[in-house]
């Protein structure tokens, strides 16, 4: 709590009275910090923001205060104070000296310079009486510059003595760290300094340059021979126009050799040739449309030796004495571009009318190139090798890449699902493959025969699958015109020879009848017929089967009742196999008809193992007997379901 004395009273005891209004008594601050270092000030502002009565002067009229000496009448004067004490980091604050220098570098690797001079800038920092040097940035320079000598107290010599301020003057040589260094002048606060200090300064050296770099700022020399002709009015004269010949190399004379055709283009603007190849489809050439790039092309060479480089370096105007130009090329005319004889045949209109205009040439008849034919070489197709459909194989001789012969597809929608089979038996001078039995399948929907051979128990032959699925050529038939088996070839009693193999056709499906019947018009009558017949005898059968007369003073009832309890008998005999049991009876009846002789079926009974001595098989055979000597083993297959 402060308080002030009332008006007019003393500063005395008992005369301050204090201000009951006055809340902030908060004291100004007179210590601060200034770059990391403690700095005191002079209060502006008494106790809560007051105003200060005392030491309202200026800091220099403190210091012309405390520097004046008062003047006595008597006794003896005071001394002056002494002033404050300021450090080094405080009176050299941001204070540096700054000398140009530059050193010398071997460069023993290089045949353009042996030496090198590199500009560099010391820097003296009088704060704590460190030193850095700095190299400027030259562009393209190719070497690391920027800060070479990081800020610190270098060491003098091996004593550990410190390089100062009083060691640096113009005009001498300094070593750093084996570097020496030459200093050529220094910067006006430098110079300023040194003086005041009673330094008596060297006078300033001028720069040293790089002679490398030096060589490369200047600018390259380039002699430029008098031109006889002005080529920028040729080019603003002649730009975009080009004239065109047609023209052929022939090359038949060597080896593999032929004649090609060529465009030759003449720039005018500026006298320069190209030869582009012509790209025929199918020619066997890669295509590679300029043959020589857009160049001038030397006509003549000056005289030289013949250890001239000439592969090597760029042809001059000093190493040729004539051009080609637009006289050099004519209809009807061979030029010779660099090793190659050209024949000019003909041009353009362009270049027609600018032969006209320009040099007054009118014949431009164009010459006839006699090309020679190929001779057609005869495609022949090599015979079939029995490997795939023939169709199928024959692509690989019309292309690298064959593709599917082509398929009907109406066709194939039409005739999907659609088989006939027909029984086959095999040919053969051997005895057991006579008995050999084989179903062939027919497929309407491409024409393809698959062969199938059912498979007999204890007959010792695989059977299976005997040919896949393919097109049977008939015989006599040639690659070029192949004749395929149609289903008018297959008749009962007809003989077909798939792959060397014969085969005669007794039997077929009630499919391949009603077939028949219903596309009477794309079979023989005489097949027709055959198939009819063929089929009569079971249909006999099957009329009397189905008949409601009584069979053989029996009934058809009865006949039922007695195959019922002949295949309750049967089961207990599991080693009877009813398939095959069917198989061999079909392949006995080789007629067809559904019946067998007496003799026969009980011998094929015997070996199947059938118990022919029980009763009631004595009974169904005595049932199913047609006749005397007849059996029809179609009711007695009925008591052995497959």
């Amino acid at each position: 709590m402060s308080s002030e004395p009332g008006p007019g009273l003393p500063f005395l005891p008992g005369c301050a009275f204090r201000d009951p209004m006055k809340t902030s008594f908060h004291r100004s601050q007179t210590l601060g910090y200034k770059n990391g270092y403690a700095l005191s000030r002079l209060p502006t502002v008494g106790i809560g923001g007051e105003r200060l009565y005392v030491n309202q002067l200026s800091q220099p009229d403190l210091d012309e205060l405390s520097n004046t000496r008062p003047v006595l009448t008597y006794g003896q004067s005071k001394l002056t104070p002494p002033s404050g004490f300021v450090p080094a980091h405080v009176a050299f604050d941001k204070k540096i000296l700054k000398f140009d220098a530059y050193f010398q570098e071997d460069v023993p690797l290089s045949a353009e310079e042996a030496y090198r001079i590199r500009q560099v800038g010391i820097y003296y920092f009088l704060e704590d009486d460190s030193i850095s040097v700095m190299e400027p940035v030259v562009q393209n320079s190719g070497l690391p510059q920027g800060k070479l000598l990081r800020r610190h107290r270098v060491p003098k010599n091996d004593r550990g003595d410190h390089y100062h301020w009083k060691d640096l003057n113009r005009g001498m040589n300094i070593t750093m760290y084996s570097r020496t260094y030459r200093i050529v002048d220094c910067d006006p606060f430098t110079q300023v300094f040194l003086e005041s200090q009673g330094v008596e300064l060297n006078p300033p050296e001028e720069m040293v340059f790089d002679p490398y770099t030096e060589k490369r700022r200047m600018p390259i020399t380039k002699y430029t021979p008098p031109l006889q002709v002005d080529r920028l009015k040729q080019f603003l004269t002649y730009d975009k126009q080009v004239l065109r010949f047609y023209a052929v190399w022939d090359d038949a004379a060597s080896m593999f050799g032929e004649r090609q055709p060529y465009i030759i283009h003449y720039y005018l603007a500026d006298d320069t040739v190209e030869v582009r190849e012509v790209y025929q489809k199918n020619d066997g050439r890669h295509p590679f449309p300029v043959l020589i790039k857009r160049q001038r092309l030397p006509k003549t060479f000056v005289d030289r030796k013949k250890t001239f480089p000439s592969c090597v370096l760029e042809i001059s105007d000093l190493e040729v004495l004539e051009w080609h130009t637009a006289k050099d090329f004519a209809v009807g005319k061979a030029t010779t571009i660099l090793g190659r004889t050209f024949f000019i045949y003909d041009c353009d209109n362009f270049t027609r009318n600018f032969y006209r205009d320009k040099f007054g040439i009118t014949d431009f008849q164009p010459v006839e190139i006699n090309k020679k034919q190929p001779e057609e070489v005869p495609q022949v197709i090599p015979p079939y090798n029995g490997f795939g459909i023939l169709e199928d194989s024959l692509q690989n001789c019309f292309s690298l890449h064959p593709k599917p012969p082509r398929k009907d597809i109406i066709k194939m929608l039409e005739n999907d699902h659609k088989v006939l089979r027909y029984q086959l038996a095999l040919e053969s001078p051997n005895p057991e493959d006579r008995k050999r039995r084989f179903i062939l399948s027919y497929f309407l929907s491409d024409d393809m025969i698959s062969i199938y051979e059912p498979r007999v128990r204890n007959s010792g032959i695989i059977g299976g699958k005997y040919l896949g699925k393919t097109r049977v050529a008939k015989p006599g038939s040639t690659t070029e015109n192949a004749t395929y088996y149609e289903p008018s070839d297959l008749t009962i009693g007809s003989a077909i020879e798939v792959f060397g193999h014969r085969f005669v056709i007794t039997g077929a499906d009630e499919y391949v009848l009603n077939y028949m019947e219903s596309n009477a018009e794309s079979f023989p009558a005489a097949a027709l017929q055959a198939l009819r017949e063929h089929f009569r005898p079971q249909q006999v059968v099957k009329e009397t089967a189905n008949s409601d007369f009584p069979m053989l003073g029996s009934s058809r009832q009865e006949l039922d009742e007695l195959i019922v309890q002949v295949q309750e008998e049967l089961k207990l005999r599991e080693y009877l196999n009813n398939k095959n049991i069917e198989e061999a009876f079909l392949q006995c009846d080789k007629d067809g008809s559904g019946t067998l002789n007496r003799e026969t079926f009980l011998d094929l009974c015997n070996r199947l193992n059938v118990p022919t001595n029980t009763t009631l098989l004595n009974k169904l055979i005595h049932l199913c007997s047609c006749g005397e000597d007849k059996i029809n083993y179609r009711d007695f297959l009925r008591a052995f379901p497959s």
